[in-house]
């Protein structure tokens, strides 16, 4: 009996024991317990916080920037054009000079002396012509006479045309020694700015292959701007008669922006085969004197009307191999990879030819945390362009 009822007792606690366990398991199907579901709400990773912005709309004008030089339109190298002594230098260096302005004056005496010689024989030469024409005609009317020997006719005819021709020559001598005298005072050819003093008081300058440099001139305003275009450009803007209402931009090293407005002046007469480009020159005012010669330029060319466009920044921008794309954010805040084809800048935005449209909003910083279909918590900037920031979505 006390067997028998042992195991009656042990059945009957294997069975408490498997009901136990299935209410459990039960309990557990029904779903998470409140513990469980707050450790997996703390766990969760907040979203990604980056700033927002909204693309700008506007009407655009399409440009290409390119760099250039700053060229003059006249230099001019100074050389004297006879020899001698220098006997004065009449600029500072660097000074700005007006066209026929003195720069150096060249010992003028011995040319003097060879004006008042040529002047002496110029005279001796006028008598002569004078006292042969009046024997000649002295012979013309003893001939209608016979008066006269036809040898002695003749030497008075060629004794006239002899002393004229010296009279001429006299002439011609006396006007070279007065342009010999005038080139010992050097003067500015052109408008402009002289470059320093290269040969100073009292050296002696030769003339001929061998004459020395005695400054450097350049014209200050107009200024030429020189740069390279590449095939489309010159196709598209500058291959057509109107090239000269082109309008050209240029702006310095030191220069965020385009300070100066200019013309297209000469477009070269071929294209360099091997780089694609041809050479084109720009005109622009310096009355400031600021511009010189030899400076780097950034040059924005631009043609065509005005039409709408899409910006962004730069910094929106992602590269994905060949491609470029940006993150655009949806109404529920989740970024979503747009590829872009871009287009020229314009004002420091990026002109986006496809891929966005006005009014969607595109992750401007934090680019590198964001990944697609991810929600993220916008931080609402504003883009360069546009005066308010962009409402959050949420």
């Amino acid at each position: 009996m006390s067997i028998t009822r042992n195991r009656k007792y042990a059945a009957l606690g294997t069975t408490l024991v498997l009901a136990g366990a299935g209410a459990l398991t039960v309990f557990h199907g029904h779903g998470d317990s409140p513990v469980s579901s707050a450790v997996a709400a703390s766990n969760a990773a907040p979203p990604t916080e980056v700033d927002v912005a909204a693309v700008v709309a506007r009407s655009v004008t399409d440009y290409q920037s390119y760099s250039g030089r700053l060229e003059a339109i006249d230099k001019v190298e100074i050389r004297p054009l006879v020899p001698g002594t220098i006997v004065a230098v009449r600029f500072k260096d660097g000074a700005l000079v007006r066209k026929g302005d003195p720069l150096f004056t060249i010992d003028p005496r011995p040319y003097v002396a060879e004006v008042d010689r040529a002047s002496a024989q110029l005279a001796a030469a006028q008598a002569r012509n004078g006292y042969t024409a009046t024997d000649a005609a002295r012979a013309d009317r003893l001939l209608v006479d016979n008066a006269i020997a036809k040898r002695d006719y003749d030497q008075a005819q060629n004794a006239a045309r002899e002393a004229q021709a010296n009279l001429k020559a006299a002439q011609a001598a006396l006007e070279t020694a007065q342009i010999n005298l005038g080139y010992t005072n050097i003067v500015a050819p052109v408008s402009g700015r002289v470059s320093r003093a290269e040969m100073t008081v009292g050296n002696i300058v030769s003339t001929g292959s061998s004459a020395p440099l005695l400054t450097t001139l350049v014209s200050v305003s107009p200024i030429y701007a020189s740069f390279d275009v590449d095939e489309q450009t010159y196709l598209r803007y500058l291959s057509h008669d109107s090239r000269a209402s082109v309008p050209v931009s240029l702006g310095l090293a030191n220069e965020d922006g385009y300070s100066r407005e200019g013309k297209v002046d000469s477009v070269d007469n071929r294209l360099d085969a091997g780089s694609g480009t041809i050479r084109v020159r720009a005109r622009f005012d310096n009355g400031d004197g600021a511009l010189l010669p030899g400076l780097y330029a950034r040059i924005k060319v631009g043609g065509g009307a005005p039409h709408p466009a899409v910006l962004i920044d730069d910094a929106a921008i992602g590269t994905d191999q060949d491609k470029k794309f940006v993150m655009v954010v949806d109404h529920d805040n989740r970024a979503q990879y747009r590829e872009v084809t871009l287009g020229t800048q314009n004002d420091g935005l990026r002109v986006i030819v496809k891929g966005l449209q006005p009014g969607e909003r595109i992750v401007i910083n934090g680019l590198q945390r964001v990944r697609p279909n991810e929600v993220i918590k916008p931080n609402a900037v504003v883009m360069s362009g546009t005066s308010t920031p962009v409402k959050d979505a949420s």
